[in-house]
């Protein structure tokens, strides 16, 4: 796993040395890296996302949208299955699908469920920054 991180931090680099734009990270979710980076005090927002879920179908394109935005090139997106990451939901107190968790500083600074314009989702990932 340590070996996925660094190539992907060594593959970013290139890009971004070769002219690259800036953008968030928006990555499937993984305890040890949800941990650190929470507890570095970096921006961070936990999607609870399910395939099946209406309003997530809606959500994925605007997140995917506003994630390659250099506005929100230093937030880490990470995309939590909905009904695989029940720790991670019970250690939230997330009971729903389509919800964002967001941290600012290493402490939680707002959630929403349920937004589905661009508007109102960008002001959630805002709160990050």
């Amino acid at each position: 796993m340590m070996k996925t991180h660094t190539m992907r931090l060594a593959m970013t680099a290139l890009w971004l040395a070769l002219g690259g734009e800036a953008a968030a990270a928006e990555i499937p979710f993984d305890q040890a890296q949800y941990t650190h980076e929470v507890a570095a005090g970096k921006p961070v927002v936990v999607y609870l996302h399910a395939d099946w879920c209406p309003t997530c179908r809606a959500q994925k394109p605007i997140v995917d949208r506003l994630s390659k935005e250099p506005e929100f090139s230093n937030v880490t997106i990470f995309v939590a299955d909905f009904d695989k990451e029940t720790a991670l939901e019970k250690s939230l107190g997330a009971s729903h699908q389509s919800t964002f968790v967001v941290f600012r500083q290493g402490h939680e600074v707002t959630r929403s469920t349920g937004q589905t314009s661009e508007s109102a989702i960008r002001g959630v990932l805002e709160k990050a920054l």
